[in-house]
């Protein structure tokens, strides 16, 4: 390591690991704290220049530079593909505009901490967690914070080994494919089992905080799952949760914004509902968001799988000539036919039935 003084940090202009002279990348076992983290001579050659330098009295249009990042346009998909979602959507606001004004800040030579970015999705299943994800991804990319902005999307399963020896290698290795983009582990509090003297999470758990903390400026961890438990998981780890700069709720999807979904769902894929039809399956959604299971956008994308089934049986019943309207079109009878009705129809008939 270089002797001489480490430059001073300048917003995206600070290092990101390289790989060491032997080709080995900074993820692939290799010291958290090793080549990749130095701040010395070899690293701060290899960091990004500040691109178009402006002088102390020079004026910027923030949004030509939002559009030249393409910053706008993957803020307006987000708004496009995810209804509801506004206090997700207001977070990431905030951190895109973070990110914009530390690089600005960087083009005057401003000084400014690169930001620590890795981040806590709250949130029952079928929120849209992971798809936020892939977005933040896209953007840090845009953004220059990360060099690839993949996202590599895990469980437990992929980190934690059975047997001695095995959890270092499994954990490193999926570090290795999510450098320069993100890590997103869902239901991350699988990690943790105290009641198990054995278990190697916690293993996978402290090469994840070496790797959080010396890697932060090529990687971004993201860890999801349901609130409570992540509370529970957080304060039997106080060396994760001091690393967590963001935590993100997803809230539930209402009634409306489930219907909304379902109709981008259908129109994608070139169906579409009759009216009868439509009122069916505003019930038959309304009924279902009361029955165990339920996982919000999923449980509706699950639902036009069947309902595509049973439009499909019904044609093919019926036989005879059909035009291209009968192969978009959804009936109120295939909505019905689904065993939420039956099973509410059951159920009263059981209340209404005089006992024995």
């Amino acid at each position: 390591m270089s002797a001489g003084p480490e430059p001073v940090p300048r917003g995206f202009a600070m290092p990101v690991p390289v790989p060491s002279a032997t080709g080995e990348d900074p993820g692939d076992g290799a010291d958290p704290a090793g080549p990749g983290a130095a701040a010395g001579t070899e690293d701060a050659a290899a960091a990004p220049a500040i691109d178009n330098p402006l002088a102390p009295d020079d004026r910027v249009d923030l949004a030509a530079e939002e559009q030249a990042l393409r910053i706008s346009q993957l803020l307006d998909k987000l708004d496009a593909e995810f209804i509801g979602l506004a206090p997700v959507k207001d977070r990431v606001r905030e951190i895109a505009a973070l990110l914009l004004v530390d690089r600005l800040r960087g083009r005057y030579g401003l000084s400014s901490s690169r930001p620590s970015l890795h981040m806590c999705f709250t949130g029952s299943p079928g929120t849209g967690k992971t798809t936020v994800a892939t977005h933040m991804g896209e953007l840090l990319r845009e953004l220059g914070y990360l060099r690839r902005g993949q996202l590599v999307s895990v469980t437990r399963d992929d980190l934690v080994g059975q047997y001695v020896g095995h959890t270092a290698p499994k954990t490193k290795e999926v570090l290795k494919r999510a450098m320069g983009g993100v890590l997103l582990i869902d239901e991350a509090y699988y990690l943790y089992r105290p009641e198990n003297e054995r278990d190697y999470g916690q293993e996978s758990i402290e090469i994840l905080l070496q790797f959080m903390e010396a890697q932060r400026e090529d990687l971004v961890v993201i860890l999801a799952g349901y609130a409570d438990r992540m509370d529970t998981f957080f304060r039997s780890n106080p060396g994760m949760a001091s690393r967590i700069a963001h935590h993100i709720d997803f809230p539930d999807f209402t009634l409306g914004e489930l219907l909304q979904i379902a109709d981008l769902m259908l129109e994608r894929e070139q169906y579409r509902l009759s009216p009868a039809a439509r009122e069916a399956f505003a019930e038959y959604v309304r009924l279902r968001m009361g029955q165990p299971r339920f996982a919000n956008a999923r449980s509706i994308r699950n639902a036009i799988d069947r309902l595509r089934l049973r439009q499909a049986r019904r044609l093919v019943a019926g036989g005879g000539l059909i035009a291209r309207d009968d192969l978009m079109e959804i009936s109120a009878e295939d909505v019905r036919a689904s065993r939420v009705f039956r099973a509410v129809g059951q159920e009263a008939a059981a209340m209404d039935c005089p006992p024995a």
